[in-house]
């Protein structure tokens, strides 16, 4: 038996696994056999504990559900966070992840974590296209598929965002599989339709300072469409930046509920190619926990048949 615990961050959800004690490999047919929402458990993205390989608390692999590895993923953490914090009764804890190391802590009821620097240059996404000359991937051209134009950010994972007028009228189930999948992308993208929806707006709980509200939908690279994407939501406050709509705070909604996100900078100036690396993108926002139980050596091993 191997013991889990299913959790989410604003619907986007999660299947837990520890393999701190005992060593843990799950093949990429059983990774989507546990995901399969009529087969499995369910879930967005598999999060594996294994020891830490430095001075972090713990090293949190993250599997997405069509079985490909993920190099970032923002409510994921958020969720091994909330159990690591309570586990090991300390005010911060550090995760180790293949994109580096990030630091959460508990803020009132939720949890936040420090996702480190997102990145701008083309090496960093990775993005090709031999026709663009611009190093600054602000406004990136679709004229295929879309009329609007994308600003691409890594949160350790590459992000394709766009702004639009309505992300309601956008046709996410059709236009997210074809940005995925672009040729510009050879580790495919996640992607992100943003609409602003007010300047300023009345302080909240976590935010004292007014801060910009985005609404964002997201389709996430191997996944599909999912109700919230942490990294998206640090993604598009970056690219909102970077494009002059926001100073440096925002209130992300998304379909499952809002995060918030607060980029730090070494000074006040706009997010250039030249601040690549000398940022954190600090998120915040609420997790919760909707049930444990145990997966069988039989139903792992039915993925085989």
């Amino acid at each position: 038996m191997i013991d889990f615990i299913k959790m989410h961050g604003l619907g986007n959800d999660f299947v837990l696994l520890d393999g701190r004690k005992t060593h843990m490999h799950l093949t990429p047919t059983q990774i989507r056999l546990i995901a399969d929402r009529h087969l499995g458990v369910g879930c967005d993205q598999i999060m594996i504990m294994h020891p830490a390989r430095t001075s972090a608390d713990i090293y949190l692999q993250m599997l997405n559900a069509d079985g490909s590895e993920a190099g970032a993923c923002g409510n994921g953490t958020r969720c091994v966070a909330s159990v690591l914090l309570s586990e090991l009764g300390k005010d911060t804890v550090f995760i180790e992840t293949i994109s580096g190391v990030l630091s959460a802590w508990r803020h009132q009821d939720m949890i936040s974590v420090n996702m480190g620097a997102a990145r701008f240059l083309p090496e960093d996404i990775p993005f090709l296209n031999s026709e663009l000359e611009q190093e600054d991937l602000i406004y990136v051209p679709f004229q295929q598929i879309t009329p609007e134009t994308a600003t691409l950010v890594s949160m350790g994972n590459p992000h394709t965002v766009f702004f639009v007028s309505d992300v309601e009228a956008v046709e996410l189930e059709k236009i997210g599989p074809m940005i995925e999948h672009h040729s510009y992308f050879p580790e495919r993208t996640n992607v992100e339709f943003v609409q602003l929806i007010s300047p300023t707006n009345s302080p909240t709980k976590f935010q004292v300072n007014a801060c910009v509200k985005l609404r964002m939908r997201v389709w996430e690279r191997g996944a599909g469409v999912t109700r919230a994407c942490g990294s998206g939501a640090c993604a598009a406050a970056v690219a909102a930046i970077r494009r002059g709509l926001i100073e440096r705070r925002a209130e992300i909604i998304l379909d499952g509920g809002s995060l918030w996100i607060d980029v730090k900078t070494d000074d006040a100036e706009t997010l250039g190619v030249q601040h690549s690396g000398k940022n954190n993108v600090i998120m915040t926002g609420l997790v919760s926990h909707s049930f444990s139980g145990q997966i069988t050596h039989a139903f792992l091993q039915s993925s085989e048949v």
